[in-house]
């Protein structure tokens, strides 16, 4: 969607740019010289700074350009793209990256002398934006390979010849069928749109079209007439089973789908499978630190500068409306202290009108109502007592207690550094006197939350600090579970030769007694010298006893030293039921150790499942999955949290 953003001075210096597809630099040098030198167009936005959204857009060469400008330093930030597009958070985008570069490199801006910065880091957060608005969006990044570039005169493509099916274009150099192997889907193009034949074809009917195409067809040897035979419809075969129960496949027809199949002879010769898995940089989810490979958190520093960003326009302008973390909804809730006269000790019943908007404000981030209820009693037992100052200072005091009751709640209270206490069991120290053995981590949760995926998302992770880690297929009822695994195994095995450690799949199949395969498993693990087991487990509701009932046998038997649930964040307020279930099922003196956080990329700013699951347990948040591919996995993060809780409604 995006072909090119730019970040330069006035002087014309480029002090950073990003290009997804071909741009004549005429255009972005014609935009210069019209709006910042003749003034062409209305230029109220490059004497004030005004946001993308006030500026006009300029247009040419089919290409439009969103922009905005820091008066004070004198840096143009422009986005270009096809004007036959329609990208809703563009403005949002190249006012978040004027937000995020002025706050990060404003010192070297400023000082003396100073012509160029050194700015090579900041591609990273740049895609942290763009990926974070497009999923907001709903929009896929659309950016097509360089060499697929849009016509320039759509409209004035002449008919597809009569051999092309309609409504399909043929590259020069590509055959109809191909499309290029990109990890996202590629720009919409004019490929899809109908073209109207000229002239008098286009006023008949549809069926005498169709009679005519079919009257001008020429005869074959044998179908001589105006009409064609009727094919003879194809006559099903019945298939035939040996005596072992397997398919005879002597027809060519293939049955299982999950072997791979060679395409060409180059595949053949080296061994490649179609769909294979692309290699993932690891700097876009994680960062070595001190010989380990360490998870990111969810844009913090990004989160933090727009906010400061924020609140410092908030405060030029002097609005009473805060557009830092609270946003619209505290602010609301501020609003109902206006009565409040300064210099007024406040009580219970002054706030019980503004607990019960706060209380709302939380429900509708799906916060549970009995942990909307305990968070509104702490903020109440922060501010019952304090001698209130101007309505801004009341303000910034619920937005202060809120933060702090929110950050009490979901702040653990013991050590997540997962990676050290794999090392601690896998390779003890000389003075705890104890054998290492395999680190045992189970994943459990309801159904089709996401288990065998964050499973595999966490082996991922092992396997970026070379563990060796056995997957084993404790979900013994589902039917394609071991499937499931397997090909996650197969994907993962891909990754591991270019990525270091090593994975397996121990499975026994189907209908056996899942306790006994994970107890297997761990043995078998230590027998071959693997550092991590992660056990998967079936999916299971939670108030089914009798499915829930064999969670405490599979704790006996496998022994884990660590149980995550898989939570979903879209599940809302049957989270604390769930929790306090599966919290409650591995008997007495075992329970969870911590939670993953599902599809919290489908949720925007309502994450309330968080609070809500961490509130009926006081159990921890580990991670959160933020997608569908084994990067998609970050640690979490109180800050991001609250700032998603406290944002507008």
């Amino acid at each position: 969607m995006l072909d090119t953003f730019e970040i330069l001075t006035t002087s014309g210096v480029v002090l950073w740019s990003r290009t997804y597809a071909s741009v004549s630099p005429t255009v972005v040098n014609n935009f210069i010289n019209d709006v910042f030198i003749e003034e062409k167009s209305s230029v109220a936005g490059a004497k004030n700074g005004a946001p993308a959204a006030e500026n006009p857009p300029y247009k040419h060469d089919q290409h439009t350009l969103r922009w905005t400008f820091e008066k004070e330093l004198g840096i143009i930030f422009v986005a270009v793209y096809r004007s036959l597009l329609h990208i809703s958070w563009i403005d949002k985008l190249v006012d978040n990256i004027r937000a995020i570069f002025v706050g990060l490199y404003r010192d070297e801006l400023t000082k003396p002398n100073t012509t160029i910065v050194e700015c090579l880091t900041f591609d990273q957060y740049f895609d942290q934006q763009l990926r974070e608005l497009e999923q907001a969006g709903g929009k896929s990044d659309g950016r097509a390979p360089k060499h697929e570039v849009l016509s320039e005169d759509t409209g004035d493509e002449p008919p597809s010849p009569p051999n092309h099916a309609r409504g399909q274009q043929t590259q020069p150099g590509t055959s109809p069928g191909s499309s290029p192997n990109v990890s996202r889907p590629g720009t919409p193009s004019t490929s899809h749109l109908l073209v109207a034949k000229a002239g008098p074809v286009a006023k008949m009917s549809r069926r005498a079209r169709k009679m005519q195409n079919t009257n001008s067809a020429p005869a074959s040897s044998g179908d001589e007439g105006p009409t064609r035979k009727a094919k003879a419809k194809p006559v099903k075969r019945g298939r035939k089973w040996d005596a072992d129960g397997l398919a005879d496949e002597e027809d060519g027809v293939q049955l299982d789908y999950s072997v791979p199949t060679l395409t060409s002879d180059s595949e053949v010769e080296a061994g490649a499978r179609p769909g294979a898995v692309e290699e993932v940089d690891a700097s876009t989810w994680g960062s070595q630190a001190k010989g380990k490979f360490v998870l990111k958190d969810l844009g913090d520093e990004v989160h933090s500068i727009l906010a400061d960003a924020d609140a410092k326009k908030s405060a030029a302008t002097k609005t009473d409306a805060p557009s830092g973390l609270v946003g619209s909804g505290l602010s609301a809730i501020g609003g109902l202290f206006r009565n409040v006269v300064g210099g007024k000790v406040l009580t219970k019943q002054d706030l019980e009108k503004a607990m019960k908007g706060m209380e709302e404000h939380l429900l509708k981030k799906n916060v549970a109502r009995e942990a909307a209820v305990r968070l509104c009693e702490g903020v109440e037992k922060e501010l019952v007592g304090v001698k209130t100052g101007s309505f801004e200072s009341i303000n910034a005091r619920i937005q202060k207690a809120m933060e702090a009751s929110l950050t009490k709640m979901l702040t653990p209270t013991s050590s997540l550094d997962l990676l050290r206490e794999i090392d601690a069991i896998t390779s003890p120290s000389v003075t705890s006197l104890r054998k290492p053995r395999p680190y045992v981590m189970s994943i459990v949760g309801v159904n089709g939350v996401g288990k065998s995926t964050n499973l595999s998302k966490i082996c991922f992770f092992l396997l970026q600090n070379k563990y060796k880690v056995l997957i084993a297929a404790g979900d013994t009822f589902r039917s394609g579970a071991v499937e499931q695994l397997a090909v996650h195994v197969r994907n993962l095995k891909e990754l591991t030769a270019r990525e270091g450690g090593q994975v397996e799949l121990y499975q026994k199949g189907y209908g056996k007694d899942a306790a006994a395969v994970a107890k297997d498993a761990v043995s078998y693990a230590a027998q071959e010298g693997f550092n991590v087991v992660l056990i998967d487990t079936a999916g299971r509701r939670h108030n089914d006893q009798r499915l829930m009932s064999s969670l405490e046998k599979f704790a006996k038997f496998a022994q884990p030293d660590k149980i995550l649930m898989v939570g979903e964040a879209l599940v809302g307020t049957d989270s604390v039921a769930q929790a306090r279930n599966f919290n409650a099922a591995f008997g007495s003196g075992r329970s969870l150790d911590g939670f993953i956080i599902s599809k919290c990329d489908t949720v925007g700013d309502m994450v309330g499942t968080l609070v809500s699951i961490v509130h009926a347990t006081n159990v921890p948040v580990l991670f959160v999955g933020v997608g569908q591919h084994y990067s998609d996995l970050r640690n979490f993060s109180v800050k991001w949290a609250v700032e998603k809780l406290l944002s507008s409604a």
